[in-house]
């Protein structure tokens, strides 16, 4: 397999660019969603930047929306820098591939190390922070055969599978997505590995700020890089309730492949990938397994699509905002089940650039819930 064929390509956003999108996705109620939204109506995050309290206003916000302000954004340009850091940008040539293409990807990542990694097609490997012996050797096996057939591997630093993975791949590329800030590693006894890892062929990503401690629902967040990275992601031991079957789960949504490696019906380390196995999951014995099921999926161009880039000299475009009746319309079709805007759009008959612009509207008041799937309802508070 040819891993390194053509470099993808991309815009580069130019300082000015950085800046903006920096302080667009750090402002109140801008979600990677939310920041494409605002990208596609506007055509700039600059022009955004501008439009955001009245937006919020009309969505019927109580208070003031907080906007990053240029000092915020240059003063976490300059840690990154310090760090030795940068960040990369969803158009970027430098920006994960296959992660831009799915439902909410990071606009802006830091990232520290071989940026070579995130060119690569990736493999991810997780599993159990308290691994068996058989276990993390696997895991490692896998790695290390899957990194020498030209897979990056991804997985999320956690002791047992995790770092096993990552040792295993230093020398061929491995990528880890970390649930904090790049300065932040967790656990804190991985942050050797984790300086290992950037100052050899592996690379660190993080969606969030420098500084930021994660929290338990940071995980999640984390575990929806390593899915969206992937093209794959092999569950090596997984209990029952466990953050790599979250892996796993957006793994399958995002329409990548599910390996998972049986175990002992006694361990209850393994009762969630044999669970995984009964639901359809790949099995793997082998780490030609993976190799030979990933390879039909390896080529580059297939996540050639541009998302949510910015035209190199911004713009954008002014809307006229809807009336009271028709954003009327629009607030009274939602509710706290979550519904399809396309529906929303249907139901109301009103234009869909109108919708969007409501759904913004509401989305930065705090009035608005996204769901998987493209899916809206409206906050019970609301």
């Amino acid at each position: 397999m040819d891993t390194r064929s053509a470099r993808p390509k991309g815009i580069a956003l130019t300082d000015r660019q950085r800046i903006a999108w920096l302080r667009l996705i750090r402002s109140d109620n801008v979600g990677p969603a939310t920041f494409r939204d605002l990208i596609n109506h506007f055509g700039s995050a600059e022009t955004a930047l501008a439009a955001l309290p009245e937006l919020s206003a009309r969505g019927g916000a109580t208070r003031s929306i907080r906007i990053a302000t240029e000092t915020e954004a240059h003063r976490e340009l300059e840690a990154a820098h310090r760090f030795g850091a940068r960040f990369v940008g969803i158009g970027e040539p430098d920006y994960p591939q296959a992660l831009k293409q799915i439902e909410g990807a990071p606009p802006l990542l830091a990232v520290k190390g071989n940026l070579s990694a995130a060119t690569q097609p990736a493999a991810g490997v997780v599993g159990s922070r308290n691994a068996s012996i058989s276990g993390a050797k696997f895991a490692a096996m896998i790695a290390g055969e899957c990194g020498r057939a030209g897979y990056a591997i991804v997985s999320g630093l956690a002791r047992g599978i995790d770092t096993a993975a990552h040792r295993a791949s230093l020398d061929t590329g491995t990528i880890a997505a970390m649930a904090g800030g790049l300065d932040q590693p967790y656990p804190p006894e991985n942050a050797g590995l984790l300086n290992d890892i950037w100052n050899t062929n592996g690379l660190a990503v993080s969606e969030m700020p420098f500084g930021w401690e994660p929290r338990a629902r940071d995980f999640p967040r984390r575990n929806r890089l390593i899915a969206g990275i992937s093209l794959g992601v092999v569950v090596v031991e997984a209990a029952t309730r466990s953050g790599s079957l979250i892996t796993a789960r957006l793994a399958g949504e995002f329409g990548r492949l599910v390996f998972a490696v049986p175990g002992s019906p006694l361990d209850p380390r393994c009762h969630g990938t044999n669970g995984l196995l009964k639901d359809g999951a790949m099995i793997v014995t082998s780490p030609g397994d993976v190799i030979d099921a990933l390879a039909p999926l390896s080529q580059l161009d297939l996540f050639a699509v541009p998302v949510a880039e910015e035209p190199e000299h911004g713009g954008g475009f002014s809307l006229l905002p809807p009336d009271d009746t028709d954003r009327a319309r629009i607030t009274d079709a939602l509710g706290p089940a979550p519904v399809e805007i396309d529906d929303i759009i249907r139901h109301t008959g009103l234009t869909a650039s109108a919708v969007y612009l409501v759904l913004l509207e509401l989305d930065l008041a705090g009035r608005l819930h996204r769901h998987p799937g493209g899916l809206v309802s409206l906050a019970m508070d609301g």
